[in-house]
């Protein structure tokens, strides 16, 4: 049995990888916090389009982020296992299916127009986001390959980099954006276009930064991961698919139940809905952190996995998980006690026209409270179980929750029982700590179910 650390170590160990990629989420958040800014400096139809076009654009984004990320626990497993060449292999693989990935989504929403008419858009608002995302969406290419490397540098615990990328990133779609959405500095006006433009030219740096610092440092250099690109691998090439389809899947399906919430609320009326996106947005920010942990402790996990190392996955998952949800502690408080001060940044809390809004808003950051808890929770174990590469059963698993569970609980609560948004809100909580629940169960069974069988992948 190969040493472990103490609990202490694997908590410093643990921190040290997940804050800045706590960081980089929150950063990342802010970068399309950016975009919605300035769409809004534009005026209220190119905002309405623009949010038309992501909301369209978010459920592809996000599944192939989770298809790919199944490198980061096959990346992990072979550097605990010390098989380095596989490493690479997994890259070379990752870049792949990177690539063909992005080609199928941008081919689905190509014609995005014809999408928004059928779901009775207005003409205007239809070609304005078909306009934004014809060229927003060439960022998949260099998004998701800048997720293969990502994973590259976390499985070695070097996220700082990560978080530096970022916020270049950050700074610089603030300044395109500015130039081609607005025309200045000589620049044409491009208005939504520009924003599009933007988000990929700001994606393709990043990953340029990031694959420059790999190939120049002297640790990661020696991988060679452009050496051979073009050589098949189709026993790994399947792993990915094997192991990423079902947290795509997972997280789309994740994406839908609260797409479906919103549906719900804007049944109910204007003040609901309004109050139900602060809600929801206050709840998105602090979901970053457990999210950060969450893909920490995948790394962790797979790293004690690929050393054959039980006691180390048991130190790396328990650990993760209180982490997670101990922060979720501290906001589920902060919501109970001080709900006005968040609501704040989002409503002016003087102006008389508010107040029903701001009420509700209130009353649902209450049941938030209770909803960032299990959220927290469900979010890290599904992190450590991926570490383990078990991702088909959570996902069947999770889809019951949102789907079989969550979302019939927030229609019954929300109209049957008369609730209205605080029963749709009961509704998705509940739905989580279904989950949160049997992820935490599967993680304390592992060994019973044997999701520890170490394979080590064909070396070569």
């Amino acid at each position: 049995m190969p040493p472990t650390i103490g609990w202490s170590d694997e908590v410093k160990a643990s921190f040290h990888l997940a804050w800045p990629l706590v960081v980089a989420q929150v950063a990342q958040m802010a970068l399309f916090t950016t975009d919605v800014i300035m769409m809004g400096w534009l005026g209220p139809k190119f905002l309405a389009a623009g949010t038309l076009a992501t909301s369209l654009m978010s459920p592809f984004l996000l599944f192939g982020i989770g298809l790919i990320t199944a490198v980061a626990p096959m990346m992990a497993q072979a550097i605990g296992a010390r098989d380095f060449k596989s490493v690479r292999r997994t890259t070379r693989q990752g870049f792949w299916v990177s690539i063909i990935v992005a080609a199928v989504l941008i081919a689905l929403i190509w014609n995005a127009e014809v999408f928004f008419l059928l779901l009775g858009q207005t003409e205007e608002n239809a070609a304005l986001a078909q306009g934004y995302i014809r060229f927003a969406v060439w960022n998949f290419f260099p998004s998701f390959l800048f997720l293969v490397l990502r994973c590259l540098l976390s499985a070695h615990g070097k996220t700082t980099v990560v978080l530096n990328i970022t916020i270049i990133g950050i700074i610089l779609n603030a300044i395109c954006n500015y130039a081609l959405m607005f025309g200045n500095w000589g620049f044409p006006r491009l208005e939504l276009a520009g924003a599009g433009i933007s988000t990929t030219l700001v994606n393709l740096v990043m990953f340029l930064l990031i694959l420059g610092y790999i190939m120049t440092h002297k640790r990661y250099k020696r991988y060679a991961i452009l050496v051979r690109l073009w050589k098949s691998d189709w026993a790994r090439f399947k792993e990915i698919f094997r192991i990423g389809l079902p947290i795509g899947c997972t997280l789309t399906a994740e994406t839908g139940l609260f797409a479906a919430a919103t549906i719900l609320m804007g049944w109910l009326g204007t003040n609901e809905l309004a109050a139900h996106a602060i809600a929801l947005q206050c709840a998105s920010v602090a979901f970053m952190v457990p999210l950060g942990i969450s893909q920490a402790a995948t790394i962790r996990v797979g790293l004690a996995l690929g050393k054959n190392d039980p006691e180390g996955i048991k130190k790396a998952g328990w650990v993760s998980i209180v982490m997670g949800t101990g922060f979720m502690i501290t906001t589920c408080l902060a919501f109970w006690l001080i709900p006005k001060f968040f609501i704040g940044f989002y409503l002016d809390l003087d102006v008389p026209e508010n107040q029903v809004s701001l009420g509700l808003a209130v009353s649902y950051l209450a049941v938030a409270a209770l909803f960032q808890l299990v959220d927290g929770c469900q979010v890290v174990a599904a992190g450590a179980l991926r570490g383990l590469s078990d991702t088909k059963v959570p996902m069947i698993l999770a889809i019951m929750g949102y789907w079989v569970f969550g979302l019939p609980i927030s229609y019954y609560g929300g109209f049957i029982l008369g609730g209205g948004g605080t029963g749709i809100w009961l509704g998705l909580a509940a739905g989580l700590a279904f989950v949160a629940v049997v992820f935490v169960i599967r993680f304390a069974w592992r060994e019973r179910l044997g999701l520890m069988n170490y394979k080590s992948m064909e070396r070569g």
